[in-house]
């Protein structure tokens, strides 16, 4: 696999499709932040670790509201493995006019587009979430 954080996406997006509770993820770091801010802004209800040693993988709980629809609209992949997309923080806008958020990598961690701006840190932009 040449890219897991597109295939953490794409997972999330497929179990969305079908309207599944939860959704299993190998382990990583990066992509156990990732779930992290996607917690922390609202769009799931939990992220756990689960498993010991080489069999350690993310157990996301998806969020749906009353009428079954997911408060995850889109996910976008934007920095790739071949081409990177570096922002500072006078260049990071609002998505989805405040209602989605950019998911960057900082040397203070991954973090939201929001807390990047509020702290005048810029990074590589990994992903977009409305």
């Amino acid at each position: 696999m040449t890219d897991p954080i597109a295939d953490m996406l794409t997972r999330i997006r497929n179990s969305k499709a079908v309207g599944k509770p939860t959704v299993h993820i190998p382990y990583s770091k990066m992509k156990m932040s990732i779930a992290s801010v996607l917690k922390k802004e609202g769009f799931i209800d939990s992220c756990d670790k689960k498993g010991k040693k080489i069999k350690k993988i993310i157990e996301i709980k998806l969020k749906y509201n009353t009428e079954g629809e997911s408060y995850i609209s889109e996910l976008k992949r934007v920095s790739r493995p071949s081409q990177r997309i570096y922002k500072g923080h006078s260049e990071l806008f609002d998505i989805r006019q405040g209602f989605g958020i950019s998911i960057l990598s900082t040397p203070m961690g991954v973090i939201s587009n929001k807390e990047a701006r509020k702290n005048k840190i810029g990074g590589e932009v990994l992903c977009e979430v409305w």
